[in-house]
C-alpha cells in the first residue's frame, strides 16, 4: 500500500522547532496512513503546546485527525494573548528559569518553581495536578503527554524571557505582593515584629517592611529596589494597561 502524502505550511515563528530541510513555507511529508495529524506534527519537531490550530484544507481540525493522501496541512501558532481555560492562571517553571520565576512572582504571579532539578516525569505530573503552565527551554519537555498546559520560552535571556511570557498569556498584575523566594504571598508587617531578623543598619534606616505568610523572609525598599521598580513599571506600563483594556 501506497503510503500517504501530504503537503505541511509551518509559520515562520514554528520553524526553530523543524529540521534546517524542512524550514521552508510548506514541506511535503509522507506519514504512515494511521498516525494522528498531532503526532505527525510531533514528529517534525514541534511541541502541541505550541500549535494554536490545525487546519486541513482551510477546515479546522482537532490534532486526532489522521491525515491522508493529498491534503494540504496548515500548522497554525498560539495567537496571543493565548487563553488557558479550566483553571486560574499560574505557572511551574522548570529548573533553568529561576531568574524568570523571581520576576513572576515580583510582578505578583503565581509561579512555581524547582531549584533542584526533579525530572521530566515529575515536573510533567506536577503540572497535571496543580493544573499550572508549565514554562521550559526543553523541547522534550514539552511533548510529554501527560502536561496540564505548556509553553516553550523563546529567548536564553531573562528580560526577553519575562516579556515572551506577559506577551502570550497576559497574567494579572499585582506587584509587590508575593514572595520571590518562596512564591507565597506577603502580608505588611511593623518593625518592632520584624525587628529580630533585621541587620542594624536595615532597622535604622527603615521603617516600612512586608514578611512572606509562609517562610518569614522579610522584605523592605533596599538598595535593590530602584532596579526592581523599574522592571515592575516596565511591566506594568507593557502589559497591565492592554490588560484592562480587554476587561
Amino acid at each position: 500500500m501506497t503510503r500517504p502524502e501530504v503537503t505541511v505550511k509551518i509559520p515562520a515563528e514554528l520553524h526553530l522547532f523543524v529540521p534546517a530541510g524542512r524550514r521552508a513555507a510548506t514541506t511535503t511529508l509522507t506519514t504512515d496512513g494511521s498516525s494522528s495529524l498531532g503526532h505527525v506534527v510531533e514528529s517534525l519537531g514541534i511541541p502541541l503546546t505550541e500549535v494554536g490550530g490545525l487546519a486541513v484544507d482551510g477546515r479546522e481540525v482537532a490534532a486526532g485527525h489522521v491525515p491522508v493522501s493529498g491534503e494540504v496541512v496548515e500548522v497554525r501558532a498560539v495567537t496571543r494573548p493565548q487563553a488557558v481555560p479550566g483553571a486560574p492562571l499560574r505557572f511551574l517553571l522548570d529548573v533553568h528559569l529561576g531568574t524568570l520565576a523571581r520576576r513572576l512572582r515580583l510582578l505578583g504571579v503565581d509561579a512555581a518553581y524547582e531549584s533542584e532539578d526533579i525530572g521530566d516525569p515529575a515536573l510533567a505530573a506536577l503540572s497535571a495536578k496543580e493544573r499550572r503552565v508549565l514554562l521550559s527551554r526543553d523541547r522534550g519537555l514539552l511533548h510529554r503527554r501527560e502536561l496540564w498546559a505548556g509553553a516553550y520560552v523563546y529567548s536564553d535571556r531573562p528580560e526577553e524571557q519575562l516579556q515572551d511570557v506577559l506577551s502570550r498569556f497576559e497574567p494579572p498584575l499585582a506587584p509587590w505582593t508575593r514572595c520571590v523566594a518562596c512564591n507565597s504571598p506577603l502580608r505588611e508587617a511593623d518593625k518592632e515584629s520584624v525587628t529580630d531578623r533585621l541587620a542594624d543598619g536595615t532597622r535604622k534606616t527603615y521603617d516600612v517592611f512586608a514578611e512572606c505568610t509562609s517562610c518569614g523572609r522579610v522584605y523592605w525598599r533596599g538598595a535593590h529596589h530602584t532596579r526592581l521598580a523599574a522592571v515592575v513599571e516596565q511591566a506594568l506600563r507593557d502589559y497591565g494597561e492592554r490588560r484592562s483594556h480587554h476587561g
